[in-house]
């Protein structure tokens, strides 16, 4: 299913009623979809009010498939508050690895579900903004977005 947002149209990949992947523009894919439209109004919904500022949280059925250490590095980034930003080597340190500060960034970059699991709130340790799927610009559309509505 395809959203309209702020940064663009999302391709939302759905496997029954879970979400398993995330894609800047058009996507095509050849996995199972869920075509209920009572579950594609909630997913709708639940992005409208996130985009507009009503939500803070976008509450939704999500499985990213990945390795151990992307997982623990996803799990990290679902705790950064909603409005604020963490670096690359606060993640590493708070996994247990602080020398894989570039493992973290990759770890960030192979986000298959972007948004849901915030990798767009990690920025370089000087503050800046650095790498993101998604485009440098919508990174700093959704902290903005963020930052507006805190």
């Amino acid at each position: 299913m395809f959203y309209e947002s702020p940064v663009g149209r999302l391709t939302v990949l759905l496997e029954e009623d879970i979400i398993r992947g995330i894609v800047f523009g058009h996507h095509v894919s050849d996995g199972k979809f869920n075509d209920d439209p009572v579950f594609g109004m909630k997913i709708f919904d639940e992005f409208a009010a996130y985009f507009s500022g009503k939500s803070k949280k976008i509450d939704l059925n999500f499985k990213p498939d990945g390795s151990e250490f992307q997982r623990k590095v996803w799990h990290m980034l679902l705790k950064i508050p909603y409005g604020e930003t963490a670096t690359y080597s606060g993640i590493a340190e708070k996994i247990g690895k602080p020398k894989a500060i570039r493992a973290v960034g990759t770890a960030c970059g192979s986000n298959p579900i972007p948004i849901l699991i915030p990798c767009h709130r990690v920025v370089g340790k000087d503050g800046s903004l650095t790498g993101y799927a998604g485009g440098l610009e919508n990174k700093k559309t959704l902290l903005e977005i963020e930052n507006k509505n805190k």
